[in-house]
């Protein structure tokens, strides 16, 4: 039987992945979400990342959130899971409502949930090490008077193109208050920020969810209320219907980071991850720089994932990167 203090994780797969395109668009032109295409012509990145959930959560406790006009491509992706945990958003609106449906619908279900948020867009070379700190991260939002808990992860190098959290007073062993955010930095002062104890913002957390609905009510009054409402009248289907196809119709889009956490420092801690592989492959020069540290496969076994899973690998070499060369010794 399941332990009724078992977090649930929500992976979140509703993106449209538009800073990859280059790399993921199929013969049509049709651009395809990153999370649905493979690394090395292997599982998606979706499929790593639902796999990823089970260091925290049973199989019963593990949801996704897509989006509607997905659906060709998320269909078989999500069939080892109960259909009730397949949260369908009718139109993308951004990380904030697709997050605030998910957490709306686990609610639900376990009014005193705790939940672990997780990008399905995301690699990790070091899984063991991330299934460690996902399981801290529940059993400190748990105890946190806050109930939101931010994974940090330590720098390995200044990169410009990620975000950083500046940490301040020391809590708990490797737990923190939050300082500030600080979004793509130049590199110099990247370097500053990593001299000072700063961390790559992960955007995974760990959260309880009445602590998640009251950052909504001070951050967004109003909003949770609203779909809580449009829920309410459709039954909590997870494929929704006509009163959430409406409210999604007049919601303007919404960033979890820009729109909830920049500017609720406050309310927030972050635990410290050690290095661990960790890429969000948001970028070209992202991808590249993963492939380029991963082990590489034998190139003649390279091969694209099929015309409807792009393999990120291939599709950045024939764009001509070095992403398949062996790092120097």
């Amino acid at each position: 039987m399941t332990d009724f203090a078992d977090p649930w994780s929500i992976v979140l797969a509703a993106g449209d992945g538009k800073r990859l395109q280059s790399l993921t668009s199929d013969a049509g032109g049709v651009a395809i979400p990153k999370q649905f295409c493979s690394l090395y012509g292997g599982s998606t990145l979706l499929a790593d990342a639902l796999r990823r959930a089970h260091a925290v959560s049973p199989r019963e406790r593990i949801c996704t959130i897509v989006a509607a006009q997905h659906r060709r491509w998320w269909r078989g992706e999500v069939d080892d899971l109960s259909t009730a945990n397949v949260f369908v958003q009718p139109e993308n609106r951004g990380t904030a409502n697709g997050i605030l449906l998910s957490t709306l619908h686990v609610a639900a279900r376990d009014a005193g949930a705790i939940v672990v948020l997780l990008p399905s867009d995301h690699h990790f070379q070091d899984e063991a090490t991330l299934g460690d700190a996902l399981r801290a991260a529940a059993n400190l939002a748990r105890e946190a008077a806050g109930g939101i808990v931010l994974l940090g992860i330590e720098p390995d190098e200044a990169d410009p193109e990620l975000g950083y959290i500046v940490p301040q007073l020391e809590v708990g062993p490797g737990l923190y208050a939050v300082r500030r955010f600080v979004e793509k930095p130049e590199t110099s002062l990247a370097a500053g920020l990593i001299g000072r104890g700063a961390l790559w913002n992960s955007f995974i957390l760990a959260a309880r969810v009445q602590a998640l609905f009251g950052l909504f009510e001070r951050r967004l009054p109003g909003i949770a209320e609203r779909m809580r409402h449009a829920l309410d009248r459709d039954g909590y289907g997870a494929h929704g219907g006509a009163a959430l196809a409406a409210e999604y119709a007049e919601m303007r889009p919404l960033d979890f980071s820009r729109h909830l956490l920049a500017g609720a420092e406050a309310d927030l801690l972050v635990k410290r991850v050690p290095a661990c592989g960790w890429s969000d492959l948001g970028t070209p020069g992202r991808l590249a720089t993963t492939l380029r540290r991963r082990p590489v496969p034998d190139t003649a076994m390279l091969a694209e994932s099929g015309a409807d899973r792009p393999c990120l690998a291939v599709r950045h070499a024939r764009q001509g990167g070095a992403a398949l060369a062996p790092p120097p010794l």
